[in-house]
């Protein structure tokens, strides 16, 4: 079967949509990962045996990116297929008490799934907005099941944030004011505070339990699994805290391995890991403090537009499908809406699509259908456009600006100080030759750097000739009474929320 696999993409494609049990896919989202941050991306003591497992017997890209250097909007891309300013998530990220959210008339992945029988659940951190009675929650955008929390686990007071028990405190700032954070099912607050203490295990079990009942129906299934690890503050659970050698950092981030190698052994257990794609990557690049992340050689972290805010760890796992490697391809977030609606039989959601399929690169390793990658700041003002455009192997900024979650980076460029600049000509640099955008590409190096230059030109702004911002669901506000309650009607708020 590998053989036909290598030579035919077509023919997989139509092999897998006409047997009886179409593919299963999960795919596996941390917070907050930077491109350094895992052992099999180079960090020296990172604890992650599972996601190292995932890495040596699958596909590791070198060039794969989020849409976003943000949570909020990186999510919404990924479950479109399309840039978030097109859905108007943006500037920034929703809060507790939003207005707005994820719009309804956007199509998800789990919406594309369901008309061919799939089960969907997401399991872990939301973030793309509650609503009045809920309206904007994963239940009504195509998940059959949600347990997890609505926003970021910082949102709140940090109530039992312990990284050592019993009593150390974890590093990092949390939210006050605001109510404590709930723990969902579906609609419903389950848990005011969140004992977040043993949540991961709660996850674990939840998404276990997902996939073997799948499993035992012979069921086709999509599997979100969205974890706030290893968003600040780091904590973890009494199986992981302080067994790593990185600290709070790295106990959360095996905590989150933990679970990954939970979803593997159900997936062998049940018999059906052969027939699962499972695809991992992180929501943005790190944030660059003292207790955060790390994005290895590439410059900055999490809120710019340099490649350490939007270049990703990402990997591929299929066991007897996808053949083990490394891929420099480029690929992206968007293009899983496309990959997973073709290998499902399903249809295309009939809008401006951004995402392609990654077919060519998953099964034959071969040439990517994606040539380029648009880069959007955190507060994308249009009268400015794109801050960045990489173009094969260059990438020329237009704009740069430094970024608060990038606060402690030596490198001047990086924190907030560093404020939006305009280039003019742009910065272009060889990625390959490069990558952590330290050189500007001269005259004297590329005698044909004003073609390469126009090119680039060209392409940004036929792109741009294509783009349409949606209304901003961000900027519509919030309102302290959308704050997630399990006691609505009582009084004094927030503190009366607690149950």
């Amino acid at each position: 079967m590998m053989k036909v696999l290598l030579i035919s993409v077509a023919g997989i494609l139509s092999l897998f949509v006409c047997e009886a049990s179409p593919p299963n896919f999960i795919i596996i989202f941390a917070d907050d990962l930077g491109f350094g941050d895992l052992g099999c991306y180079g960090h020296p003591s990172s604890l992650t045996p599972n996601l190292d497992r995932l890495a040596m017997n699958g596909l590791r890209f070198t060039d794969f990116y989020s849409a976003s250097p943000l949570c909020s909007p990186s999510r919404a891309s990924l479950l479109t297929g399309r840039y978030p300013v097109r859905s108007g998530v943006y500037p920034k990220v929703f809060d507790a008490g939003s207005i707005g959210g994820l719009p309804l008339n956007e199509t998800t992945i789990a919406e594309v799934l369901k008309p061919r029988g799939y089960a969907t659940a997401l399991v872990g951190k939301w973030h793309l907005g509650v609503g009045a009675n809920g309206k904007f929650l994963p239940t009504n955008q195509g998940f059959d099941q949600f347990l997890g929390i609505p926003y970021a686990h910082n949102m709140g007071p940090c109530h039992n944030l312990t990284c050592f028990p019993p009593d150390v405190k974890c590093s990092g700032f949390c939210e006050v004011g605001t109510v404590l954070v709930p723990l969902m099912r579906n609609d419903t607050v389950i848990q005011q505070p969140v004992d977040f203490l043993t949540l991961e295990q709660k996850y674990s079990d939840v998404a276990t339990t997902f996939i073997a009942t799948a499993a035992e129906k012979q069921q086709p299934f999509f599997l979100f699994h969205s974890s706030q690890h290893t968003h600040g503050p780091p904590y973890a659970g009494v199986k992981a805290a302080g067994r790593s050698l990185r600290g709070p950092f790295g106990d959360a981030l095996l905590e989150f391995d933990q679970t990954v190698g939970d979803i593997l052994a159900t997936l062998e257990r049940t018999g059906v890991i052969n027939n699962t794609l499972v695809f991992f990557t992180s929501d943005n690049g790190p944030s660059l403090v003292s207790y955060g992340g790390n994005s290895g050689l590439l410059k900055c972290g999490k809120g710019t537009t340099y490649d350490g805010g939007m270049r990703m760890p990402a990997i591929a796992f299929w066991p007897g499908v996808i053949k083990p490697g490394v891929t420099h391809e480029l690929a992206s977030t968007l293009d899983l809406l496309p990959t997973i609606t073709t290998l499902a039989g399903a249809k295309l959601p009939q809008v401006q699509l951004d995402g392609v399929d990654m077919a060519n690169i998953l099964f034959n390793h071969t040439r990517s259908e994606r040539e380029t990658m648009m880069f959007y700041p955190t507060t994308p003002p249009q009268q400015y456009g794109l801050f960045a455009v990489r173009w094969g192997k260059y990438k020329a900024h237009y704009y740069t600006s430094g970024s608060e979650f990038s606060d402690m980076s030596p490198n001047p460029d990086c924190p907030p100080s560093a404020k939006v600049k305009s280039h003019d000509p742009p910065l272009v640099f060889d990625l390959e030759a490069d990558p952590s955008e330290n050189f500007p590409l001269t005259l004297d190096d590329t005698p044909d750097l004003l073609a390469l230059v126009e090119k680039i030109k060209r392409v940004k702004e036929e792109f741009e000739a294509t783009m349409e911002f949606g209304e901003s669901q961000i900027l519509k506000g919030t309102d302290v009474e959308l704050e997630p309650c399990c006691n609505p009607r009582c009084t004094p708020k927030p503190t009366c929320c607690h149950c």
